[in-house]
C-alpha cells in the first residue's frame, strides 16, 4: 500500500513507538503478535460474525436526499452512527478484545474522551467477561454523564483523570501509567490510531471495514466504487482513518478531514492540530501537535470531547505532510448548526463529532454529478446537553 506503514512502523517521517523501557515488552509482544492474529483464520471468522450479528454490520449507505438537494449533489451518509453502542468505536474494540484474549490478558484498560470508545470496550468486556478499567477526563465526565453511566452499566470501573485540562489528553496518560504498572496481565485498548506502532496500523486495518463496505455499497448504488469526496471529522483519526483506508491509493477520489477549530482556529481555544502544530512525539508515536517553543503540549479545547486531543494519529500526519488528504476545520458553532441541520433535513441526531464534518459542506462547491461519502461517525444522544444548551431547547 502506497501510503501504510513500513516494516519499522512509520508512515513517511511519523510513527514509530517512542516509549519507556517498562513499556517495552507490552509493545513489542503486540507488534511481534498482531499480524500472526489478525491473518488467524479463526480469528477472521469470529470477527467477522460478532461484527455481523451482534454490532449489524453492514452499517447502511444512506443517500441524503434532502442534503443533495440542498447542496445539488448526491451526498451519501456511512451510518456508524447504527452500530450497537452508537459509533464506529466498537469495530476496533471487538478487533482488539479478541486479540486481548489470545495474547492470554485478564484485564483490559481504556482511555476514552466521548465516552463512546469507553461504552465500546466496557461492552466487549462483558461480552467476554473480562475485568475493564476505563479512564475518563473529570471535565468529560460532567459532558458525557450518559455515557459514564452506560459503563457502569456494563460492569466497568470508570477512573476519572484529574490532572492537565481533565479531558482525552489527560486520560491517555493515566491509561499509559496503568499499563506500565501492569505490564503481563493487562492489555490496552487503544480507541484511536494513535500510540506507539503497531496501534495506529492495528486500530486503522480494524476501522478499515467502514471503506471496505462503502466501496462495495457505492458499486450498487452509482455504478461505481469510487466517489469524488470522502469526508469525516478527525481528532486522533480513527473514523476518518476507516473511511479513507480502501480509497488511498485512489488518487481520484479527495479525501478531507475535518477537525475541531473550537473557538476559532487563532482563539486560542481551538484543536485544529495541522493548522496550530508542530512535528514532534505525543503518546508514544512520532506525529504532528499543538505545542509551545520549549515542546510542552498544548492544552486543546472543543466544545466535542472526541476531538478535543492536542495531536493527531501519525499516518494523518504523513498524509497531511505530503498533501494526500486535506485537512480543514469547523468551529462549534459551525459544528452545532450543522448537527441541527442534520436532524431537521435528514431526522439523523449526529454526534457533535461528526456534525464538524456535516460543517465544512458549507464552504465547498459541487459538480451534480459529484458522488461525496460522509462518515457519521456516532449518533447523538450523548451530546443532547450540549445542544440543549447551545439552542435552549
Amino acid at each position: 500500500m502506497k501510503y501504510g506503514v513500513n516494516e519499522q512502523g512509520y508512515y513517511g517521517d511519523f510513527g514509530g513507538a517512542y516509549i519507556p523501557e517498562m513499556l517495552y515488552p507490552n509493545v513489542e509482544e503486540l507488534r511481534q503478535q498482531y499480524l500472526r492474529i489478525l491473518n488467524d483464520a479463526d480469528f477472521k471468522a469470529e470477527y467477522d460474525q460478532l461484527l455481523r450479528d451482534y454490532v449489524g454490520r453492514p452499517s447502511p449507505l444512506y443517500h441524503a436526499r434532502r442534503y443533495s438537494e440542498k447542496y445539488e449533489t448526491n451526498i451519501f451518509f456511512k451510518r456508524e452512527d447504527l452500530n450497537h453502542t452508537g459509533s464506529h468505536k466498537i469495530n476496533n474494540a471487538i478487533g482488539q478484545i479478541l486479540l486481548a484474549i489470545r495474547l492470554g490478558k485478564k484485564r483490559i484498560i481504556a482511555e476514552t474522551g466521548a465516552g463512546q470508545h469507553g461504552v465500546a470496550t466496557a461492552t466487549v468486556c462483558a461480552l467476554k467477561g473480562i475485568e475493564c478499567v476505563v479512564y475518563m477526563g473529570e471535565v468529560d465526565m460532567e459532558r458525557q454523564a450518559p455515557n459514564v453511566a452506560r459503563m457502569k452499566m456494563l460492569g466497568a470501573k470508570v477512573v476519572p483523570a484529574t490532572s492537565g485540562s481533565k479531558t482525552l489528553k489527560d486520560a491517555t496518560n493515566e491509561a499509559m501509567r496503568d499499563w506500565i504498572n501492569n505490564p503481563v496481565d493487562t492489555h490496552y485498548i487503544i480507541g484511536s490510531v494513535v500510540g506507539p506502532y503497531p496501534y495506529p496500523e492495528m486500530v486503522a486495518q480494524f476501522q478499515s471495514v467502514i471503506s471496505l463496505e462503502a466501496k462495495k455499497q457505492l458499486l450498487e448504488k452509482t455504478g461505481s466504487e469510487l466517489p469524488q469526496y470522502v469526508i469525516a471529522c478527525v481528532g486522533g483519526g480513527s473514523n476518518a482513518m476507516g473511511v479513507f483506508y480502501h480509497f488511498l491509493d485512489d488518487e481520484s477520489v479527495k479525501l478531507i478531514a475535518v477537525e475541531a477549530a473550537g473557538q476559532g482556529v487563532d482563539s486560542g481555544h481551538s484543536a485544529a492540530t495541522t493548522f496550530l502544530g508542530r512535528e514532534g512525539v505525543l503518546h508514544g508515536s512520532r506525529t504532528i501537535l499543538m505545542q509551545t517553543d520549549d515542546g510542552q503540549v498544548v492544552e486543546p479545547y472543543s466544545i466535542s470531547a472526541g476531538l478535543d486531543y492536542p495531536g493527531i494519529g501519525p499516518q494523518h500526519a504523513h498524509l497531511y505532510k505530503i498533501k494526500r488528504a486535506q485537512y480543514v476545520s469547523a468551529t462549534d458553532d459551525e459544528a452545532l448548526q450543522a448537527g441541527l441541520l442534520c436532524c431537521q433535513l435528514e431526522g439523523i441526531i449526529p454526534a457533535i463529532e461528526t456534525a464538524h464534518a456535516l460543517a465544512h459542506l458549507e464552504k465547498m462547491k459541487f459538480e451534480p454529478t459529484d458522488n461525496v461519502v460522509i462518515c457519521i461517525s456516532g449518533r447523538g444522544d450523548k451530546d443532547l446537553n450540549t445542544y440543549i444548551k447551545h439552542f435552549n431547547f
